[in-house]
């Protein structure tokens, strides 16, 4: 059995080949470059057909997709002569979803004669046990966001359009688009600096606010609600139906900072559908930041 990995960029790739008695061959797709792992062969989208044909004559039998990639458009100047049949299934892979997309490159390797390892059977401690992994635990509340975050993220799913979310109370605050996680709590992050910096500006308007929020929080606490603008979870599980040999989700030790950055309490995945990498210092950073982490059954 020969592996290669074909991937893009991140840390992932290296963990993988890292994890492997006999080190697979790396195959890089040009402006892709993974942290940590050299290339042994680099290619580009309008040379995937070459890349075919130097896989098996290399003796691949299977192949590892991992990595964080962006689509590329097709150059038909750097089209050759064994990607261009493939054109028109690259051209629908690119105006596809995410999973439809993957489905048919996977597809293309399948067809030449390689099986799709994925990345959790090749590491399989990269997919924790279910459980909290943190000092800190969840509340009754954190199971309400859940629920709604699980009933969100299948609806994003089923359009293949992200899978995650931000959820505080019963507002979904955020969703994930095509720039991903980190952009997506990035942003809550400038909103919510932004409007600590209102005291600044304009310090009687802020005040009044305030005022007008303990009394707010006060009747909220009678009535069992909250419109507090802190606390909340980020929400991460796969899409329903979801080919799970290729982009499962992914959590890492740069995201529970980004989760308090964004003013949240705590980070719930799906439990066998997401991967932490680093998980020591994951849940290290989770502690020192005082947020929770839950690997949450589905439907728990």
């Amino acid at each position: 059995m020969t592996l290669a990995l074909i991937c893009g960029q991140g840390r992932l790739p290296r963990i993988v080949a890292d994890a492997q008695d006999q080190r697979p061959l790396v195959c890089v797709l040009n402006g892709f470059e993974p942290e940590g792992l050299k290339a042994d062969l680099t290619f580009h989208l309008e040379t995937l057909g070459s890349l075919l044909d130097t896989l098996k004559s290399r003796g691949v039998t299977q192949v590892c997709l991992c990595g964080a990639i962006r689509r590329p458009p097709i150059d038909p100047t750097r089209l050759d002569a064994k990607t261009a049949p493939l054109v028109p299934r690259l051209q629908k892979a690119l105006t596809s979803g995410d999973d439809g997309a993957l489905r048919i490159v996977m597809e293309l390797f399948e067809e030449a004669g390689m099986r799709i390892a994925a990345v959790h059977d090749l590491v399989p401690e990269l997919l924790p046990a279910p459980g909290v992994l943190s000092y800190k635990t969840y509340t009754a509340q954190t199971t309400v966001e859940a629920r709604i975050g699980e009933r969100t993220v299948a609806a994003m799913g089923a359009r293949d359009a992200g899978q995650a979310c931000v959820v505080r109370g019963d507002s979904v605050v955020s969703r994930e688009d095509a720039a991903g996680t980190d952009a997506m709590l990035t942003r809550l992050a400038r909103d919510r600096a932004n409007a600590s910096g209102d005291f600044l500006t304009n310090p009687i308007s802020t005040a009044n606010d305030m005022f007008g929020g303990l009394l707010g929080d006060a009747s909220d606490w009678l009535s069992g609600g909250s419109t507090s603008t802190e606390g909340g979870i980020l929400f991460k599980a796969p899409k329903p139906g979801q080919d799970r040999r290729a982009d499962l989700p992914v959590i890492g030790a740069s995201t529970p900072d980004a989760v308090a950055a964004a003013g949240l309490s705590g980070i719930v995945i799906e439990a066998g559908g997401v991967m932490i990498l680093d998980r020591a210092r994951t849940v290290a950073r989770c502690d020192a930041l005082g947020l929770f982490l839950w690997v949450r059954e589905k439907g728990g």
